[in-house]
């Protein structure tokens, strides 16, 4: 047995014989986990938070996979701009924003009888800035990928083995992480930055994409693989319109295209 089957192995004897509740995005993190769970536990279901930071496209994708897995998921609908540390926006927004949820999945699982609640963190995920795991780990909630060293490559790796549908799928994280720290996250400025975002994606036809908000003007990241998709006249000026309509005086694409926690780099200068 492989290293990389080994580590898999041991979440599988972590789950058996439990009710598992897998915190559920759609992504591939969290769909290789419930994959695990719906193979060896002896109970497992998908609770996805739905809220303004999370983006309608990924929420009906959630819904698709999963079916495709056969796992019964429930949405639960959370206000998170009700939480003021999190409109605030600053440097540890996501500890504020991971505490509520985790909050939201331990309540769910002591509702549903459920023995341990699960997210899709894994050990690519924790260099740099990363206040949100400190807050699942204080919750309670299991990080099983990360606390086994699995990365984000063998859970693409052990998706493609399997044929999950969403083995290439780029990475996604809510929309609170398109804004620098300490400038107000609303519902408007959301809403503009998540129009954008799917005009890129319509219009290049395009993966990965981040819109940064950057208070008049909007910061296009696309993966560094696809930048070339972008120079297209035609296209520029249609969602340099869009942008206007939306709200926005100015639209730049970021020349190094996209890169995890680009939004922490100032932390680093």
């Amino acid at each position: 047995m492989s290293a990389s089957n080994m580590k898999f192995e041991k979440i599988r004897s972590l789950f058996s014989g439990k009710h598992v509740l897998i915190a559920f995005s759609g992504g591939v993190d969290s769909t290789v986990l419930a994959h695990i769970a719906g193979k060896s536990a002896a109970k497992s279901k998908l609770l996805t938070i739905d809220s303004i930071t999370f983006p309608r496209t990924e929420l009906q994708a959630a819904e698709d996979v999963a079916k495709e897995l056969g796992i019964e998921l429930e949405i639960i609908q959370v206000d998170e701009l009700s939480n003021e540390d999190l409109v605030k926006n600053p440097v540890d927004r996501c500890y504020h924003c991971k505490k509520e949820l985790a909050s939201v999945w331990l309540s769910t699982a002591k509702k549903l009888n459920m023995d341990i609640v699960v997210d899709g963190t894994n050990a690519s995920e924790m260099d740099g800035h990363r206040p949100g795991a400190k807050a699942l780990e204080e919750a309670g909630v299991l990080s099983p990928f990360r606390d086994e060293g699995i990365t984000k490559e063998e859970i693409r790796a052990y998706a493609r083995e399997v044929g999950l549908s969403v083995a290439d799928r780029p990475s996604m994280a809510c929309l609170s992480s398109r804004f620098p720290y300490g400038t107000e996250i609303t519902e408007d400025r959301v809403r503009k930055i998540d129009r954008v975002e799917n005009e890129v994606k319509e219009l290049f036809g395009i993966q990965c994409v981040r819109a940064r908000f950057h208070g008049d003007l909007v910061r296009i990241e696309v993966g560094r693989e696809e930048r070339e998709k972008l120079f297209d006249g035609c296209k520029l000026d249609k969602l340099h319109e869009l942008a206007k309509a939306v709200g926005f005086k100015y639209v730049t694409v970021d020349a190094f295209g996209y890169r995890t926690g680009a939004m922490n780099e100032v932390l680093d200068s």
